[in-house]
């Protein structure tokens, strides 16, 4: 399978009967789950749901054992689900999450809501109590020039400067434009030697290994770089998604890469019957 976006992949992902995903750990267990970290789960493999009852899905989240949530924007994400976000305000959404035992300190953002109104989305980001903004991707050409990934990191790094002075995060995940490659060079790695190491860390996405792009290697590579990960399990073998534990990657090698990384947490994302059956083993997992 080739997930040239977190879209595509969970689309395709959903398909799969597999079981397996990516949870968050109940807080009484946060001494096994690897990293020492609660298990995070991102909401996009349940936007419908939470386009329908957002307190209800949080609630089944927790009770499937997530810890912390990982947001979406409701401006940049609005028609995707997430629209309903917006008509509570910071302290109903954090009650909500606080009732069910669940936290959130990152929330992800259209590059294009930044480039609109960057001031409303930290002020929206500030309410929630979020200390993590991510875009998915800079969304450049798709046979991008040098100049072009350079425009899109000058960018960035003024997007993640003005986050930086109000005490937030900005951070990269990768998708479409930072898979691309210029003269056989990969404009991810382009982009480790022009974005600000201070203002931006990255985001991985441990899917892109069916592109070939290795997390542990990117965690060892760019040691302090990162500051979270989207987790998926993956067959190398049938090349398709399977719950974590069920799969073939080395999870006890990428989690302690992952702390030459600079991971501050992470958030399994896959569909909900695939991340509800990989709690069991990340809460066992050490590393």
């Amino acid at each position: 399978m080739s997930p040239i976006s977190r879209r595509d992949f969970l689309k395709n992902a959903a398909s799969y009967t597999a079981a397996a995903g990516f949870v968050s750990a109940s807080g009484l267990q946060l001494c096994a789950n690897p990293l020492g970290m609660p298990i995070g789960c991102q909401t996009w493999p349940v936007r419908e749901m939470i386009a329908k009852d957002f307190p209800a899905t949080i609630k089944e989240l927790a009770a499937a054992g997530f810890q912390t949530i990982e947001l979406c924007s409701p401006v940049g994400y609005a028609d995707s689900g997430f629209a309903g976000l917006a008509k509570y305000k910071g302290a109903e959404l954090r009650k909500i999450l606080g009732d069910a035992g669940v936290s959130c300190v990152s929330s992800h953002f259209g590059i294009e809501e930044l480039r609109e109104n960057q001031q409303r989305a930290i002020d929206w980001a500030k309410d929630v109590g979020l200390t993590q903004m991510l875009v998915p991707s800079l969304d450049g050409p798709k046979n991008p020039t040098m100049d072009d990934v350079k425009k899109a990191a000058d960018e960035y790094n003024k997007i993640g400067e003005q986050a930086a002075k109000a005490g937030i995060q900005q951070g990269l995940h990768n998708e479409n434009f930072e898979l691309t490659s210029i003269d056989g060079k990969r404009t991810y790695d382009l982009l480790f030697d022009l974005l600000d190491p201070k203002l931006i860390k990255f985001q991985f996405q441990v899917s892109t290994i069916s592109r070939g792009y290795d997390a542990a290697e990117y965690f060892t590579k760019y040691p302090g770089r990162f500051i979270s990960m989207h987790v998926q399990g993956w067959s190398m073998a049938t090349k398709k998604t399977m719950a974590v534990g069920q799969d073939s990657l080395d999870w006890k090698r990428i989690f302690t890469a992952a702390k030459t990384g600079g991971i501050k947490n992470y958030f399994v994302e896959m569909n909900l019957d695939q991340m509800k059956a990989s709690v069991p083993y990340l809460r066992n997992l050490q590393a």
